[in-house]
């Protein structure tokens, strides 16, 4: 099975929106195998609209021409992606990524591209045509480059099985699918169908389901039929998003496990949206951004950095990298939080999960906007006898402790490992 563990890599979106180029991705490819790889990053995921030769930001060209063949599959842009001209697709590009001992991913939309049915083109292995099959009144409501496919119609199962084997042919291990995990009811049918040509087609990927927030009572079909799904929509550098984040946590850290994986989004760190500058970088503060690592790690999101890995500072680059906080991410277990409560006027939380090893991780928030002192108790956290504790950012250590008096900053973490 994949996705034993939440995956982990990096995306182009936060940093090049619907931009990116081969050159950009072949750089950021080379910078996670020499410094990220081995702490566990390996997917490099090539986000929205590879094959729009113009793309130029986050922003989209509505009805724009795309790079699509024959029978009604898109194919990378050469003018941004030239080792695919002449009909490799991505398989250069994925066996320079594979060559670096990483994994390479690309975002797909659902549906058929509306290029496609306009020109009435066909499906790979039959006679049926992309009208035929299409699904009109299934327009995504930001993106104008595809219909949705209805999956009562013969040729529906064949198209989507001819995406997948062209994926598979390229080496592609990783599939963001746009425009499909909140749109349920109304696209179940076409989910199952792509989900199961995908399991068909002969090559391990690993199934990422956008955009958010997902429907909490569809969590069952979401771990049946994928290996990760959005919890939320974009998200993106400011307090209040990251804020609002603790209760979709919360809510749907019950449904991790080995395989599926409830998605909290990208990581919002480094140097992001270098189309707006060269200079931009995370609005987060760095105590926030210690927040955001404590909580994504013990709730057990996938991490996918959004930022340019190649303009890594080292304080971003030493936060990726805290291998005792990503232990945790990768072994602990019944994450869960244990309450959220207002103390002295300021609001905190407390997270706790199992050890993997035998342990215990306790993680504290501040989510006030003051610096706060706060005196716990570790049977709170169900710790009934002295343990030694150590803070994982800091590494600091005591021994034979019953109660941490803790000092948080504003918006700050501290995430304890007690045994």
């Amino acid at each position: 099975m994949i996705a034993q563990t939440p995956p982990m890599g990096w995306n182009s979106w936060d940093c090049y929106g619907a931009a990116v180029t081969e050159d950009i991705v072949r750089q950021n490819a080379a910078y996670m195998a020499q410094n990220l790889k081995q702490y566990g990053y390996e997917y490099i995921v090539v986000d929205i609209q590879w094959y729009e030769p113009h793309a130029s930001s986050h922003a989209y060209h509505p009805f724009t021409e795309l790079c699509m063949d024959e029978f009604s599959r898109l194919i990378p842009a050469p003018e941004r992606f030239p080792s695919a001209a002449s009909g490799k697709g991505f398989k250069p590009l994925a066996d320079y990524v594979h060559s670096l001992g990483l994994k390479f991913g690309i975002h797909i939309m659902r549906g058929i591209p509306r290029q496609a049915v306009h020109r009435n083109t066909g499906i790979l292995g039959t006679d049926i045509t992309a009208r035929q099959i299409a699904k009109t009144d299934s327009i995504c409501a930001w993106n104008t480059d595809m219909y949705g496919v209805d999956p009562q119609k013969d040729g529906a199962k064949a198209y989507y099985d001819s995406l997948f084997a062209l994926y598979a042919s390229w080496g592609v291990d990783y599939i963001k699918c746009d425009d499909i995990a909140r749109e349920l009811p109304q696209a179940e049918a076409e989910l199952l169908l792509l989900s199961d040509s995908l399991r068909r087609c002969g090559r391990d990927m690993v199934l990422s389901l956008s955009p958010g927030a997902s429907l909490l009572e569809k969590a069952e079909l979401y771990k049946q039929v994928c290996n990760m799904w959005r919890i939320t929509d974009d998200f993106w550098d400011n307090w209040k998003a990251l804020y609002d984040m603790f209760e979709r946590c919360e809510k749907w850290c019950t449904h991790s496990g080995a395989g599926h994986w409830p998605d909290a989004d990208m990581l919002p760190v480094g140097a992001l949206r270098q189309d707006y500058g060269p200079d931009n970088h995370t609005d987060f503060t760095e105590d926030e951004q210690i927040t955001l690592l404590s909580l994504f790690c013990i709730f057990r999101s996938p991490l996918m950095i959004g930022g340019e890995l190649t303009k890594l500072d080292p304080f971003t680059r030493k936060l990726l990298t805290n291998e005792a906080i990503l232990a945790m991410h990768k072994n602990a277990r019944h994450s869960h939080q244990v309450w959220r409560r207002e103390i002295q006027g300021i609001e905190y939380a407390l997270w706790t999960a199992a050890d993997r090893a035998g342990g215990q991780y306790i993680a504290l928030f501040n989510l006030g906007d003051d610096q706060g002192e706060i005196l716990l108790p570790l049977s709170e956290a169900e710790l009934f006898s002295p343990v030694s504790v150590t803070e994982l950012w800091s590494g600091s250590h005591t021994d034979s402790c019953s109660q941490l008096r803790v000092t948080l900053p504003a918006h700050g973490a501290k995430v304890f490992y007690c045994v």
